[in-house]
């Protein structure tokens, strides 16, 4: 055990010294770590963010289902039941006639022409059924449930998923697709950039120190002990690459918000992501730390099976 120790020590300290030795060879490295791990943490940051916008907008927006005046208590509650039942349907509220009669009241109550049109016959609006949606992106479960035959012939007209309304729910539900792949694409392409430059860069280093290794490998020392070296420095490289994108992700929420309150803009996404990121500072921090850590050790692990046991043979 204490043997084991022992190795394990002089490896971790010859990875540091390797580190300090190469320093300028793995500013590369470094760099395009920090870059990844950046867009990591920026992405995750802007889609929870993104995602609390789209659910604001989403609690927002509802499905209107206009009943004639003709369906019965009974043909009124199986369909509330049956909507009640959808897979998408988080909420369903029934509005009376005169519910929405009285909410076309108080919101009309400075525009005498409406008001008036109203007063001079029975109350022409209909009962409504309103429906939140779980999903802005199932929408169209929804509506193909009310163009039914059968449903459809209870409606005195469209749902008010249609028209306008419906392009512009579409477009919102597009945009947020289209802005999550995006931040997916990001982080794995430069993740691949990151493996293959520390992968270039522990290559170089095993070219270097061919000589070394190969001495090291007539004295009988082990794969592991001469890989483990090459490990911790890549290690290394991802925590500090880590630290330092959390660093500048702070400091540009630190001068969004000196810009925001000098200019009296107010953004809600950058408050609510300067507001995610302190509350999920150390989680966030951790999960930076995982990432480098792993594409560091994994970059690492794989050059050196490549390379390592060919230049220490050549």
């Amino acid at each position: 055990m204490k043997r084991k120790f022992v190795t394990f020590s002089r490896i971790i300290s010859t990875g540091v010294v390797n580190f300090v030795r190469n320093a300028w060879l793995a500013v590369a490295a470094m760099a395009v770590m920090v870059v990844t791990l950046t867009i990591v943490l920026f992405s995750l940051i802007a889609n929870a963010t993104f995602a609390n916008t789209i659910q604001q907008i989403t609690d927002k927006i509802d499905i209107s289902a206009f009943l004639k005046d003709e369906v019965t208590p009974e043909q009124r509650s199986k369909l509330l039941a049956d909507v009640r039942a959808l897979p998408n349907v988080e909420r369903v509220t029934y509005v009376s006639k005169e519910e929405v009669l009285q909410r076309y009241l108080k919101d009309n109550a400075t525009n005498p022409e409406l008001m008036s049109a109203v007063s001079q016959t029975d109350n022409p609006l209909p009962a409504t059924v309103q429906i939140k949606p779980r999903d802005l992106n199932r929408l169209e479960e929804i509506r193909t449930y009310f163009s039914k035959p059968d449903i459809a012939a209870l409606l005195s007209d469209e749902v008010s998923y249609s028209g306008d309304r419906k392009e512009a729910i579409d477009k919102i539900s597009h945009a947020t697709n289209i802005l999550q792949r995006a931040g997916v694409i990001a982080v794995l392409v430069f993740a691949i950039i990151s493996v293959l430059i520390i992968f270039n860069t522990i290559q170089m280093a095993i070219f270097n120190r061919r000589d070394e290794l190969t001495i090291m490998r007539l004295l009988g020392a082990s794969t592991g002990y001469i890989r483990g070296p090459f490990v911790v420095e890549s290690i290394i490289y991802g925590i500090l690459s880590a630290l330092i994108s959390v660093f500048l992700i702070r400091s540009l929420f630190v001068a969004a918000h000196s810009t925001l309150e000098a200019s009296s803009l107010g953004l809600l996404d950058i408050q609510y992501s300067a507001e995610y990121f302190k509350a999920h500072f150390w989680s966030l921090l951790l999960m930076q730390l995982g990432v480098g850590i792993l594409i560091g050790a994994v970059s690492s692990v794989v050059a050196t099976r490549r390379y390592l046991k060919f230049k220490t043979h050549k």
